[in-house]
């Protein structure tokens, strides 16, 4: 007489979740799973392999399976996930109701104003009314010394623009109301200074993963930690390498001037706008506090809207914000995306400027408040017979190296002049070895914890480097 066939379900495999700890293979009296030979695409691990032929059912590998999901009963082989794939809503509901239209880029214009007398302005002032004049009417933040005039005055200004100073409880609050604006299309900005600056920066992360604009005013100040109120320069590294976690960058303009405090913020709108990217202002103490001689430009931008913007209205319904993609595909893809993104900003936005660099023996490398120490040693030096000259980046990222390079034919020494441990000598040296430049000795002149360097610092260093340059070129000639 025959025997009874067993009416138990068998097993199946869910192989993505299968970690090859073999527990199923001493678990199964009749030998039906084996090891497996194969590495899992989607997993990196290797299962087992199922032959069921002598399969009785008694479940002991699901028993012993430590994964929930891994092997499971037949007949639940309808709800698995292997099965079981996402639809478009689309696809599932048919069309929204109602005719949506597709949103279009409604672009902002430039309006004449009259002439002005030029104002003497301090530079958080300037970049303020620079921040105006792009059209920015949302400004949030937190009070930190020095750059804490800005946001005072755009709290009296905009009001009565139709605009709103909100004071966030926290930085970090300050850039998530940021992005919330930015969403919206709108242009908006921040003043920080260096330890608000580090509390920003998960928020810019996530800006820069959903491409929303944004212009983050950093006045640096002396660290680490809460350090103090005088100048530095120290955030450089933060501001060119760290703006979050993952893949993320964003311009880096580093003005000199109270005068640059106002177009460089202008100008940055224009750029994370067009890039739907973060920028950030990078100023020192003494140049957020200092006072200079600052012009109006002839026209005022009024802002428009751009088509992705999520502004509530029938038009734009369908746009989404966000910076979560949770498959690795995807993420891989728009990380793909944003690379292609800053190969053209680092191709198209590298700006400086050259003082006497055409014939320079040394050049000195310099920005912000040093740059300017950094010129008046120059100066000193052609008098006494040096050829120095100096080259001021103004975006520290993209580094303008397309501008740096010519001179390397006939530059001797280079002399990195900044107020912080080597970081802008850092981005040069970067941006030469990236470009695969040979290049001569570099030496540096650097202050901390808020001293700047001074005029006869850099010049002491420029006269080293003169005397070991002729040195170098005396040993030449007794070679020769």
């Amino acid at each position: 007489m025959a025997m009874p066939t067993s009416t138990r379900p068998k097993p199946f495999l869910e192989a993505e979740y299968c970690k090859g700890c073999l527990r199923c293979i001493d678990a199964c009296a009749k030998d039906c799973i084996t090891q497996g030979e194969h590495v899992h695409p989607g997993t990196g691990m290797i299962p087992v392999i199922l032959d069921l032929e002598n399969c009785n059912g008694c479940q002991l590998c699901i028993q012993a399976c430590p994964e929930p999901y891994g092997l499971r009963p037949e007949t639940e082989r309808e709800v698995s996930s292997a099965d079981f794939e996402l639809e478009d809503p689309a696809a599932l509901f048919g069309p929204r109701a109602g005719h949506l239209q597709e949103p279009q880029d409604h672009p902002g214009t430039e309006v004449p104003i009259s002439a002005r007398e030029p104002l003497m302005l301090k530079g958080t002032y300037a970049s303020a009314i620079g921040a105006l004049l792009a059209g920015c009417r949302h400004v949030f933040g937190y009070p930190i010394t020095p750059s804490t005039e800005g946001a005072e005055l755009m709290a009296k200004i905009l009001p009565k623009l139709d605009g709103a100073f909100v004071q966030a409880v926290s930085e970090v609050a300050a850039v998530n109301m940021m992005y919330g604006c930015a969403g919206a299309g709108l242009p908006c900005a921040t003043f920080t200074s260096s330890p608000g600056f580090s509390l920003m920066l998960e928020g810019i992360s996530y800006m820069i993963g959903a491409e929303l604009p944004g212009v983050f005013i950093n006045i640096m100040r002396g660290g680490p930690g809460l350090g103090n109120i005088a100048p530095e320069q120290a955030d450089i590294k933060l501001a060119c390498r760290g703006l979050g976690h993952g893949n993320t960058h964003g311009i880096v303009l580093a003005p000199a001037t109270p005068q640059e405090m106002l177009d460089l913020t202008r100008l940055a709108f224009a750029l994370s706008f067009r890039y739907r990217n973060p920028v950030v202002i990078l100023g020192d103490g003494y140049l957020g506090q200092m006072t200079g001689v600052v012009r109006l430009p002839a026209t005022l931008t009024k802002p428009g809207l751009p088509a992705w913007a999520v502004w509530g209205d029938l038009e734009h319904r369908r746009n989404l914000i966000s910076s979560i993609l949770i498959t690795e595909v995807d993420l891989e893809a728009h990380n793909i995306h944003l690379n292609e993104k800053y190969a053209e900003i680092e191709a198209k936005e590298q700006l400086s400027e050259l003082y006497r660099c055409d014939d320079a023996d040394i050049i000195v490398v310099a920005c912000n408040t040093p740059a300017r120490m950094a010129k008046g040693a120059v100066e000193v030096m052609r008098e006494q017979g040096v050829k120095a000259g100096l080259f001021r980046p103004i975006t520290l990222w993209p580094f303008p190296i397309d501008a740096f390079k010519p001179l390397l034919s006939h530059a001797k020494r280079i002399v990195v002049v900044e107020a912080s441990p080597g970081q802008l000598q850092d981005e040069l040296r970067l941006a030469l070895s990236k470009a695969e430049l040979d290049h001569p000795p570099i030496s540096s002149v650097q202050r901390y914890g808020g001293k700047l360097p001074e005029q006869v610092e850099i010049e002491a260093r420029i006269r080293e480097d003169f005397r070991l340059m002729e040195d170098a070129r005396t040993m030449e000639e007794v070679k020769a």
